[in-house]
C-alpha cells in the first residue's frame, strides 16, 4: 500500500501492517551478519599477524624460552641497576659482618643506600639499640673499604 500527500487528510486512516518481532529480529541479525562479512572482506588485518618492531629482533614470546633471573636482569637496564643496588648494599652488609655480634645477624638485612647515608633493617628494637652504638665502628670500616657512608640509618622492622 503506498501512501501519497493528496491521500493523507485530516480524519483519514491509513492501515498499518502488522510486523511479526521474531521475523523483524531474525532480519536485523542476518543483515548485520551480512555487513560484517562484508567487513571482513575488505579489510586486511595481516599486518597484525606480523612481530612488531625491527625483524632482526626476536619474537617476544618466551615460553619456549626461560631465561634465568640473572640473564633478565642483565636485558633490562632498570633490572640490572636495582640488582646493582641490591648487590651493593649486600656487600656493605658482609664488610662489617664481624663486626656485629653472631646472635644479632640475624636481626639484620642490607637496606638501600642513597648518596652518602646506608639504611640497615633491623628486626627488634634491642638490636636496633645495639646497632646504634656500634655505628661509629662500622662507619669507619666502610669509609676504610672503600665507600664513603657519613650516615647509617637504621630501621626497625616489626616481625611478621
Amino acid at each position: 500500500m503506498e501512501i501519497d500527500a493528496h491521500s493523507l487528510h485530516a480524519g483519514a486512516s491509513i492501515e498499518i501492517p502488522k510486523i511479526d518481532r521474531n521475523e523483524l529480529g531474525r532480519a536485523l541479525h542476518e543483515s548485520k551478519r551480512a555487513r560484517l562479512q562484508q567487513c571482513r572482506q575488505t579489510v586486511d588485518f595481516s599486518h597484525l599477524a606480523q612481530p612488531a618492531g625491527p625483524p632482526d629482533l626476536p619474537p617476544m614470546n618466551r615460553r619456549f624460552h626461560p631465561v634465568t633471573l640473572l640473564e633478565a636482569t642483565e636485558g633490562s637496564p632498570t633490572l640490572a641497576s636495582l640488582a646493582a643496588r641490591a648487590r651493593d648494599a649486600s656487600e656493605r652488609l658482609r664488610a662489617v659482618e664481624d663486626l656485629i655480634p653472631p646472635e644479632m645477624r640475624s636481626a639484620l638485612k642490607a637496606g638501600p643506600a642513597e648518596g652518602n647515608v646506608w639504611c640497615v633493617l633491623v628486626t627488634g628494637s634491642a638490636a636496633a639499640a645495639k646497632l646504634r652504638q656500634l655505628a661509629p665502628s662500622l662507619q669507619s670500616r666502610l669509609k676504610a673499604r672503600g665507600w664513603d657512608v657519613e650516615t647509617i640509618r637504621i630501621k626497625v622492622q616489626s616481625r611478621r
